[in-house]
């Protein structure tokens, strides 16, 4: 004997017999739903069935089609947007000869287009040669000249074996200072512009110093001892109030003296 698999006890619940069909009533519907929508939203697929007692209606003849063309418009309306290609193709070719034709059948033949009697005349090969060394030594000359102007933009060579002159050294090239002297002048540019960094700071305390460092701390410069005596709040105050009253007593004589005002 042996134990069913489906109903020992640790065999994970099933459902019901009406539960089993109900659910599978309502994938049907669900299914059958589905199928009716596709139908409707794409006509263009057709309808596939082997039953040869099945028919329906013409989904382009129904009374609610819209109208379609008459075979003899269509072929009208084929005709004319044949025609149409045609002139187009024709257009194309006239005014692109450059582009060539291309064909497969090996009997086809044409007239040369530059060699026709109604072609520009050509140049002679002899001529077309002249120009073409005219124009190469203009473009050497033109090289030259660039390179003569524009030292700076420096030689693009990919050849190992390439050498030449140095610009800078040449018997001709202007003379420049020692290491010894360009050092110096570079040290005397450091100090003076240090100088005048020092003298900024100094005729204009109010610009303030900029620093990133967090440990860097300096001395109050209305607080050092050489700065100039400051009066203290009590008198300041007094001052102001004393020439607050000068200034009204000054507005009321003003005020006497020129009624007209």
């Amino acid at each position: 004997f042996g134990r069913n698999y489906f109903g020992r006890p640790s065999a994970p619940e099933m459902e019901d017999v009406e539960n089993a069909e109900e659910r599978a009533r309502v994938l049907a519907e669900a299914a059958a739903l589905k199928e009716s929508a596709v139908d409707y939203l794409h006509p263009e697929v057709g309808v596939t069935s082997a039953d040869g007692a099945c028919f329906g209606r013409n989904y382009f003849d129904r009374p609610l089609a819209p109208e379609t063309e008459d075979m003899e418009d269509a072929e009208e309306r084929a005709c004319v947007l044949a025609e149409a290609a045609a002139l187009k193709k024709s257009a194309v070719d006239y005014m692109h000869p450059e582009v060539g034709v291309t064909a497969t059948d090996g009997a086809c033949f044409g007239r040369n287009y530059f060699e026709r009697p109604s072609a520009d005349e050509m140049e002679e090969d002899e001529f077309a040669d002249e120009r073409a060394e005219i124009l190469e030594e203009a473009a050497a000359l033109k090289k030259l000249a660039v390179d003569y102007m524009h030292p700076e933009v420096g030689v693009t060579a990919t050849d190992a074996t390439v050498f030449g002159r140095n610009y800078f050294n040449r018997p001709s090239a202007p003379e420049t200072e020692d290491e010894e002297d360009a050092e110096e002048r570079a040290r005397v540019l450091a100090d003076a512009l240090a100088l005048k960094k020092s003298a900024i700071d100094y005729m204009h305390p109010e610009v303030g110093v900029t620093s990133a460092d967090g440990a860097c701390c300096g001395r109050n410069y209305f607080d050092r001892p050489a700065a100039v005596e400051m009066e203290d709040d009590e008198f300041a105050d007094e001052r102001a109030a004393i020439l607050e009253e000068a200034a009204a007593l000054k507005k009321l004589a003003a005020d006497y003296m020129h009624p007209e005002v």
